[in-house]
């Protein structure tokens, strides 16, 4: 009988500090099994998300959605600064350097169309512009500026184009009726967009469908522009440019040379 209560005894026997070391031990190396997979899920989203370019597109909508026009619109944050700017858009010789009937005839205006000025600054394009789409068309002159504006009017007013009418628009929105404009127009003006993605939308909004856009842009290359400024205040060469308005719901109808070795021009359709 002793010996039996002996023997419960020692099954029995009361746990010691080491029994417990050894039971924390095993809880631990539990939970590192069970977290595991956890740190294993996470790498492999995080390998999958590279792989799929994931990365990537985050940056560039970071990128988008921040100004992008910073050094070429440097000389138009004060009224002197446009002031002086104005002066060159107003040069005697400016229809000799920009071509404006060639351009318009690149547009392929109509009469009776809607077509819009997007950045039309002191209004140069509006005279040729109002005689294209003719008493029966319709001309909207947008600009973000009011001193600009105040000159573009005036403009109008001097040369009696009666078909000219004015909008006011933001660094992020040309602010162009909706579904009315035939063409839009944006010379020289595409490199000064803070937010090209934000505009695009509004110019699209604008188009009626099947409407176009025609781009005038200095290419980024040494000769474009005096004194090689065009590296540091044209954003994108040519094809980039056109990656990125195609990549905002448009399509590339044409391309063509402007003024050789200088500018080109796009056009492009709503889709």
């Amino acid at each position: 009988m002793i010996a039996r209560l002996w023997r419960r005894l020692s099954v029995c026997r009361v746990p010691t500090l080491g029994d417990a070391w050894l039971a924390g031990q095993n809880n631990v190396s539990a939970r590192v099994r069970r977290r595991q997979p956890e740190r294993l899920r996470h790498a492999d989203i995080m390998k999958h998300m590279k792989r799929t370019g994931v990365f990537a597109a985050l940056a560039l909508a970071g990128a988008m959605s921040a100004q992008v026009a910073t050094q070429a619109n440097s000389q138009y944050q004060t009224e002197q600064g446009r002031k002086t700017m104005a002066a060159g858009l107003g040069s005697p010789n400016r229809d000799e350097l920009e071509k404006p009937r060639e351009l318009v005839r690149a547009m392929a205006l109509q009469k009776g169309m809607t077509v819009a000025d997007v950045g039309t600054g002191i209004g140069y394009m509006l005279p040729f512009l109002s005689r294209a789409v003719g008493t029966d068309g319709r001309v909207i002159a947008e600009d973000i500026f009011d001193d600009f504006l105040a000159s573009a009017k005036q403009r109008a007013q001097n040369q009696n184009l009666g078909n000219v009418t004015f909008v006011k628009g933001t660094e992020t929105d040309p602010s162009l009726p909706e579904g009315a404009a035939d063409e839009v127009l944006a010379l020289d003006v595409y490199h000064h967009f803070d937010y090209p993605e934000k505009m695009l939308a509004g110019i699209h909004k604008a188009l009626k469908p099947g409407g176009k856009l025609v781009v005038v842009e200095y290419y980024k290359r040494p000769e474009a522009m005096p004194d090689g400024r065009a590296m540091t205040h044209i954003r994108l060469d040519m094809p980039d440019v056109i990656k990125e308005i195609e990549a905002n719901h448009f399509h590339l109808l044409s391309e063509m040379e402007h003024i050789k070795d200088s500018q080109y021009i796009l056009v492009l359709e709503k889709r």
